[in-house]
């Protein structure tokens, strides 16, 4: 059965109320002191996994597309990546606030000495480029390089999961699956990356 535009815009729908219903569970669990000892910091990693998610979802949708035969699924793309920079915004805006009480020189120091953060920023700024670029006079006006500058997505989930490894410094498990699964989402892409690999060593 073909996924129709009535279907997409269902689904567009879906994805608005589950970010909603994200936003709202956080709002519950401050107001209930059910973020631990450390709420700042649970609420951090709470946005930057819940980023995170996003991202790995939005990556998720044109493999299911091409291999599910539903190109209209690829409609959805946009308004998940733009959710993931969303909550990319909020997982820095919370911790430059709260964290650093708005100290940007010392936001600027740590992303030079931690590498876990000159990794973060990386991925944020990347998010930042790909969302200004999703408005469509700007793709328009862009043409190829925009599909170029796009492709950067895979980067940032490769510095996105890496950010979140080297974060942590008890639990490793789940970083693990992270990056197990963002392994599994970049190998759809091996077409590109040998591309990529073929470029630079004609380069070189």
């Amino acid at each position: 059965m073909k996924v129709s535009s009535t279907d997409i815009l269902a689904a567009k729908a879906l994805i608005h109320l589950a970010a909603l219903f994200t936003f709202f569970y956080l709002l519950l669990l401050l107001e209930q002191n059910a973020l631990g000892a450390d709420p700042v910091k649970e609420m951090i990693h709470f946005l930057g996994k819940t980023a995170l998610n996003f991202l790995l979802i939005t990556l998720s949708i044109s493999p299911l597309a091409r291999r599910c035969k539903q190109p209209l699924l690829i409609q959805l793309r946009r308004v998940l990546g733009l959710y993931c920079f969303f909550w990319a915004s909020l997982h820095l805006l919370v911790f430059i606030w709260l964290e650093l009480d708005w100290q940007l020189q010392l936001f600027m120091q740590e992303v030079v000495k931690r590498p876990y953060m000159t990794l973060g920023a990386l991925t944020w700024i990347i998010l930042l480029a790909l969302s200004i670029t999703s408005i469509t006079a700007i793709r328009k006006k862009m043409k190829r390089a925009w599909l170029t500058l796009h492709r950067f997505v895979y980067w940032s989930v490769l510095l996105a999961v890496s950010h979140y490894y080297w974060s942590v410094k008890s639990e490793l498990v789940e970083p693990g699956v992270y990056f197990l699964i963002c392994l599994v989402l970049l190998a759809e892409r091996k077409d590109y990356f040998k591309s990529l690999s073929g470029r630079w060593l004609q380069k070189n």
